[in-house]
């Protein structure tokens, strides 16, 4: 039986971007992991899925990832979603987030670093925002379908 071809590339213009932490070297890190290989699993909070109006991402769906200046670099596609709560995510999942995590607890200290500062508060308009044991995280694993162009960084 023959194989059946590939389905096309959708048009990278038709499709959503996502943007990995905020601009600037978080982001620039973030997206140059994503581009060499080492990123294909991310970590986001229920919490700011429910404040942006946005439905959690859906396995098979493709997204265009956007550097610091906003210029598309990557079409990625999720493989996976799983959400369970922030004390539950594996050594496995942390270590592919491509950050350099050894350790659950490495990843946590990072990750709440992010989720408890400034920038997250601001767009999450809690300036109390905290994370615990029991905060929803929604784990998703991805894969690079196309390389748009590199980032400069």
């Amino acid at each position: 039986m023959p194989s059946s071809p590939e389905p096309p590339l959708s048009d990278p213009a038709s499709l959503p971007t996502v943007e990995f932490a905020f601009p600037g070297p978080l982001r620039d890190q973030l997206v140059a992991a994503i581009l060499d290989g080492s990123k294909t699993s991310t970590t986001g909070l229920v919490a700011d899925y429910e404040h942006e109006g946005e439905p959690l991402p859906e396995v098979g769906s493709r997204e265009v990832v956007v550097d610091s200046r906003d210029r598309p670099v990557a079409v990625i596609e999720v493989t996976d979603v799983r959400v369970v709560p922030v004390g539950q995510v594996d050594l496995a999942h942390a270590v592919d987030e491509g950050e350099g995590y050894t350790s659950v607890a490495e990843w946590r200290a990072g990750h709440e670093r992010f989720w408890h500062g400034e920038e997250m508060r601001a767009a999450l308009d809690d300036p109390d925002f905290m994370v615990d044991d029991a905060t929803p995280a929604v784990l998703e694993r991805f894969q690079v379908v196309t390389v748009l162009q590199r980032s400069d960084h």
